[in-house]
C-alpha cells in the first residue's frame, strides 16, 4: 500500500474578501453556472469548503463559490488549508476539477435523484432540468405551488412538461 501525505493542515471560515484569487484559474464561470451555484447556496448553504494554498495564500478551487459570497455582502465562507509547493499548486489547480469531470453519468441514478428533489429555487429548477436533459431522462416538474417544506402536493395543477409540452394534471 501506497501512502498518501494528508496535504491539509488546517480549516476555518472567513469573510470571502479575504480571499486571493488564483491568477491562473483556467475555469471560467458562465451566467448558467453562477445561477446555479447561488441557487444551490440559496437553497442548501455551504456543504463544501474552498480550498487555499497556506505557501501561496491563492484559491485552490472554490472561485465560484467566493464571488457568491462576495456578492452576498461579503459573507463568511468556509475553507480548508492545504500546504502546497507552486508546482503542486498548479497541478492541484488543473486536476481537482477536471478529474471530476471524467466521471459517468447514471442516468437511472440521475433520474431517481432528481425525484427527490424538492426546491422552489428557479435557478436549481433550471440547472436540474437541464442535467436531466443531458442525461437522456424525463427531466422532474418542479411546480413551486405544489412544493411545501415538506414536499406535500396541496392543490390539482395542470403542469405542461418544458421538454416535451406533455400536460400532466397533479
Amino acid at each position: 500500500m501506497k501512502e498518501w501525505k494528508n496535504r491539509i493542515v488546517g480549516h476555518g471560515s472567513k469573510p470571502a474578501s479575504q480571499f486571493m484569487a488564483h491568477p491562473n484559474n483556467w475555469r471560467r464561470h458562465p451566467a448558467r453556472q453562477r445561477a446555479a451555484v447561488k441557487g444551490s447556496l440559496d437553497d442548501l448553504g455551504w456543504v463544501a469548503a474552498v480550498i487555499e494554498n497556506v505557501r501561496t495564500g491563492r484559491l485552490v478551487d472554490g472561485h465560484e463559490r467566493v464571488w457568491q459570497a462576495l456578492d452576498n455582502e461579503d459573507a463568511e465562507v468556509p475553507y480548508i488549508q492545504v500546504d502546497l509547493s507552486e508546482a503542486e499548486e498548479a497541478q492541484a489547480l488543473l486536476s481537482l476539477d477536471a478529474t471530476a469531470a471524467l466521471a459517468e453519468t447514471d442516468a437511472e441514478k440521475v433520474d431517481a435523484l432528481l425525484r427527490e428533489v424538492q426546491t422552489t429555487n428557479p435557478d436549481v429548477q433550471q440547472f436540474l432540468a437541464d442535467m436531466a436533459k443531458e442525461a437522456g431522462v424525463i427531466p422532474p416538474i418542479f411546480d413551486p405551488v405544489r412544493i411545501e417544506e415538506q414536499g406535500r402536493i396541496d392543490e390539482k395543477k395542470k403542469i405542461i412538461c418544458p421538454e416535451c409540452g406533455h400536460e400532466f394534471e397533479a
